[in-house]
């Protein structure tokens, strides 16, 4: 690991002020790893931890929740309430990595963690994201890569948070020293394309400080389901994330969010048009299905992941309903 400095400021403002030029960290259940496979190797790093405002979760009635940016997972997980409120959430970290990494990961550092590419994280491969030319998983070994909405990197988003977050119409606040800003987290994600070499719409000198989830969502049925190659604590081959509102037993204003196939948490849009207005019964969760992969593009290593989507996301409808 390359040497660095650390700054531990006492506040958000200060933090803000050291963080140009700087690395922010938290948990560092992630960016530990990548400093010590020499992937990436910070100066300065800004500890975060402990700042005020930034940890917990509350609910104002009529403005849905708030859920601070250094919340951790299992907190988030092991809520009650939160069960009560918004089970989609809570059931997509029971997975999520073991109880260890989730007692230290943070809610916005699962949202910003890199892609789990074995050619990203070797130090000794210069792939396209990391500034070469070449996506080597296209033509090495890409069985747990994208099958839908990639371009020159196909690596997958590895986060079971985000698509059960964005299945809830969630938002992301973003703070830096000179503003403050609010985007979709559907937003924050973007898919590495052309000069674009980065994964997330985060500025340099901007921190994740909460999440917000509208009132709306709290009245919506939700699921959530994940296939994994173990039982248990593995990145998701696929994840699907499902809410909707059940009117007499049709569906009004569903989202169906995919991980694990694309290089942003895939929204299957045309899935959801087809299931308004219509029963959850079998034949429409196949129907909806099966639209949800219908743009896939496989490649040999990883085409299993086309029936397992499509059988993860009929399971799921039928899970809702």
């Amino acid at each position: 690991m390359r040497p660095f400095s650390l700054a531990r400021p006492r506040s958000l403002a200060e933090a803000l002020e050291l963080l140009p030029g700087a690395t922010a960290i938290a948990g560092g259940t992630d960016l530990l790893g990548l400093m010590k496979a020499g992937v990436v190797g910070p100066v300065r790093i800004v500890d975060l931890t402990g700042l005020e405002g930034l940890e917990g979760w509350s609910r104002a009635r009529g403005d849905g929740l708030r859920i601070g940016a250094l919340t951790k997972l299992a907190d988030l997980e092991s809520s009650a309430e939160l069960r009560r409120l918004l089970p989609i959430v809570p059931a997509s970290l029971a997975d999520a990595a073991t109880p260890q990494l989730r007692a230290m990961g943070t809610v916005g550092g699962n949202l910003l963690q890199r892609n789990r590419c074995w050619y990203f994280r070797d130090e000794a491969f210069t792939c396209w994201l990391k500034g070469g030319t070449t996506c080597f998983a296209r033509e090495g070994e890409h069985q747990l890569h994208a099958v839908v909405g990639a371009a020159e990197c196909i690596a997958v988003t590895p986060g079971d948070l985000a698509p059960a977050l964005i299945a809830c119409d969630a938002t992301v606040e973003l703070r830096s020293p000179d503003e403050a800003r609010e985007l979709t987290l559907a937003e924050l994600f973007t898919v590495p394309h052309g000069a674009r070499r980065h994964e997330h719409a985060l500025r340099p000198d901007e921190v994740i400080t909460a999440v917000r989830v509208p009132e709306t969502a709290l009245g919506r049925a939700g699921a959530f389901r994940k296939q994994m190659d173990r039982k248990a604590w593995s990145f998701a081959l696929v994840s699907v994330a499902a809410t909707a509102r059940l009117k007499a037993g049709r569906v009004r204003d569903a989202r169906i969010v995919l991980g694990g196939v694309a290089p942003i948490p895939w929204r299957a849009t045309a899935a959801e048009a087809l299931l308004e207005g219509q029963p959850l019964d079998e034949a429409t969760c196949a129907r909806a299905a099966a639209e949800a992969l219908a743009g896939a593009e496989p490649l040999p290593q990883n085409a299993y992941k086309v029936p397992l989507a499509i059988e993860a996301v009929r399971r799921t409808l039928l899970d809702l309903a």
